[in-house]
């Protein structure tokens, strides 16, 4: 099979085209190397492969490097929180023009199958159980909850706490960020190209991804990174509410055999088809900064209190859909993962990049 992956020198994409290699697929690699990711040369591992340094946004470029491929995994994507509001146009711009312009020349090629990189972040809060009513969507945390130290959602109907329970890929879809907001974005544009084309999209919702060549010291950076940072310093990793927040930490090479499982699939049966991308191991991030501390050598973390705006309290991922239609189960696990974190190594940040 040859495959075009887009963002194939990035920390996800990379793995995914050393993994397709690996089983003997070709490899189409294009990365814009984007100077706040990766500096002004190309990572070390994209050596392999032969980078197409060229913009997702380029219909010319793509309508020559589709030539011939059998499918395409969309990696490319500005990732993360960033720093403000005037990050907006540079997220719609990659994720959602990059994505628009990817689809019209996949049509122009006759390519119809895609793997499109989603994300966790699409479900805003998680899925949450009411004593009283059920399964229900959270109130809103509110500032002076938060600044109290009251960081668990309540009931919106009766104010009572609730209990935080695993997120189906049907539960209601509600970005908090300008990240978030590109990525549910991205799974429309593909979702009405499908139904247009006759084309078939599995939309990989990536939890929280960690594992080697991972970008660090950026405003892009993912906590396992951060906290690595900072213990690399001998500083504790800072840890914002109260360290509960649960989330569900997936190891990168098991993201990328998830992707490779979705290009073997059969075609999906509706023209777009989510699937969480997780361990099926949640755990807290205090357990994390805590595990990693410990693997490092490094001082306990420091639980700080505050949350950033647009974060969000529990997001557990179901991970039954990947198995049944995709035979996806994470193999590497939170302690072996994590272990292996404290000496991965990672992306230099643009700063320090050669």
């Amino acid at each position: 099979m040859r495959v075009l992956v887009t963002g194939a020198a990035g920390f996800i994409g990379s793995q995914v085209a050393d993994l397709l290699a690996d089983e003997g697929h070709e490899v189409v690699a294009l990365d814009a190397l984007l100077p706040q990711a990766h500096g002004a040369q190309p990572p070390p591992w994209a050596q392999r492969h032969e980078l197409v340094r060229g913009d997702v946004r380029d219909g010319r470029l793509l309508d020559h490097l589709l030539t011939g491929v059998d499918a395409v995994c969309h990696q490319a994507a500005m990732v993360g929180h960033g720093l403000d509001p005037d990050d907006a146009p540079e997220y719609a711009g990659h994720n959602d023009l990059g994505t628009a312009v990817l689809l019209a020349a996949m049509y122009r090629a006759g390519v119809s199958r895609l793997v499109l990189a989603s994300s966790m972040v699409v479900y805003g809060e998680g899925r949450y159980r009411c004593a009283a009513h059920g399964v229900v969507r959270p109130a809103p945390r509110r500032a002076e909850d938060v600044a109290a130290g009251r960081y668990d959602p309540t009931c919106a109907r009766c104010g009572d706490p609730l209990t935080s329970v695993l997120v189906p890929e049907d539960a209601p879809l509600e970005p908090r960020s300008t990240y978030a907001a590109s990525k549910l974005a991205q799974e429309h544009f593909a979702a009405a190209w499908a139904r247009q084309t006759g084309g078939g999209v599995w939309a990989l919702r990536y939890h929280n991804v960690y594992g080697p060549r991972m970008p660090r010291d950026t405003p892009y950076a993912g906590v396992a990174s951060i906290f690595r940072s900072a213990l690399a310093a001998g500083l504790p990793p800072r840890v914002l509410e109260d360290g509960r927040q649960r989330r569900d930490f997936v190891h990168v090479t098991d993201v990328a055999r998830a992707n490779l499982l979705a290009l073997a699939a059969p075609p999906p049966t509706a023209a777009l088809v989510p699937v969480n991308v997780c361990s099926g191991e949640p755990h807290t991030v205090g357990e994390l900064a805590q595990t990693l501390a410990g693997a490092m050598g490094g001082p306990d973390p420091l639980v700080v209190g505050g949350a950033r705006a647009a974060d969000v309290r529990h997001v557990v991922a179901d991970p039954r859909r990947a198995a049944e239609l995709l035979g996806y189960t994470a193999r590497v696990s939170f302690a072996e993962g994590v272990a292996g974190f404290a000496t991965d190594p990672l992306r230099e940040p643009a700063a320090l990049a050669a």
